[in-house]
């Protein structure tokens, strides 16, 4: 089968795929796998809320519905938070997706989770890799023709060179972006321009985490680790200008918050300027480079 239909199962199979398995896969508790900015606790819902309201400018955040897309069971960036938007959805894995009206859609690290196409560069094209199992054991191959890639896909001009794909989380955005809403699109994720995926590279951008432990054994515990792929900014931009989102920005993760949420920052810091709590600890684990801050960065549209 090709990787991109081996991914899908490995996450999304309905009783088995790994995020569709009853279990924590967040946080630091034992057992989990990773972290996102969604463990630094309320502060980062309330940070995104800020940050939102900001961004709407003059538009009435109250007649808007804040839909979260792809949160973890029984989680919510907004859960326990004050805020004045009209509304709160939240959609989880398998759940429709329909969208109309005036809503803010976010989503935090939504679009690395999905299937990617995974390519090597051979004699001058791009020949998809499948994996296969033999005696037992799980192996990459390169699938015979007539599989191919897409043609936005430009030659890389190195022999050998790798390149995973994220066709899937296009096709997410456009699905996302054609619907009849309108409102502010945010996204946090990480991500390359396609001229990063195409020259810094080689090896590709797959990879997986169990027991926050990064590795490249793409291949071992299907279901029972997480398998995510850098999205290709460039698409995703595409996607929603094609679909009636005028100007589009991407920023880190620290700008963002730094540029739109800078009230919330500065009233945080100044309450409790005399003690390291809770809440500066996630300010810092948020919005400094070396922890969060550059690690993410977020793609957000108006329309």
């Amino acid at each position: 089968m090709s990787f991109a239909r081996f991914m899908e199962l490995a996450l999304y199979h309905p009783e088995v795929g790994y995020y569709r398995r009853d279990q924590t896969r967040v946080g630091y508790a034992a057992g989990t796998d990773f972290f996102t900015a969604s463990t630094s606790g309320q502060m980062f819902g309330e940070l995104v809320a800020a940050a939102c309201v900001h961004l709407l400018g003059c538009r009435d955040p109250g007649t808007h519905t804040f839909v979260e897309i792809g949160a973890e069971p029984g989680q919510s960036v907004l859960a326990g938070i004050t805020h004045p938007f009209g509304a709160v959805r939240t959609l989880r894995v398998g759940e429709p997706l329909a969208l109309t009206g005036q809503c803010i859609v976010f989503s935090n690290e939504l679009f690395d989770a999905q299937p990617c196409t995974r390519t090597i560069f051979r004699n001058g094209e791009w020949r998809e890799v499948g994996v296969a199992l033999v005696r037992d054991n799980l192996i990459e191959i390169e699938l015979p023709p007539p599989h191919g890639v897409r043609s936005n896909a430009p030659a890389a001009g190195t022999e050998s060179y790798r390149f995973d794909q994220p066709h899937a989380a296009t096709s997410l955005a456009e699905k996302i972006a054609r619907q009849p809403w309108t409102g502010l699109f945010v996204a946090f994720d990480y991500g390359k321009s396609l001229l990063d995926l195409l020259e810094n590279c080689p090896a590709g951008t797959l990879r997986t985490y169990y027991r926050h432990t990064q590795s490249n054994d793409l291949l071992s515990r299907p279901g029972e680790q997480d398998l995510t792929c850098h999205v290709c900014w460039d698409w995703l931009t595409s996607a929603l200008e094609a679909n009636g989102f005028p100007a589009i920005t991407l920023v880190s993760q620290e700008a963002f918050f730094i540029r739109y949420a800078a009230d919330l920052i500065a009233a945080t810091t100044a309450a409790e300027a005399a003690r390291l709590s809770q809440r500066k600890l996630a300010l810092l684990q948020l919005l400094h480079p070396a922890h969060l801050g550059h690690k993410f960065q977020v793609l957000h549209a108006l329309r």
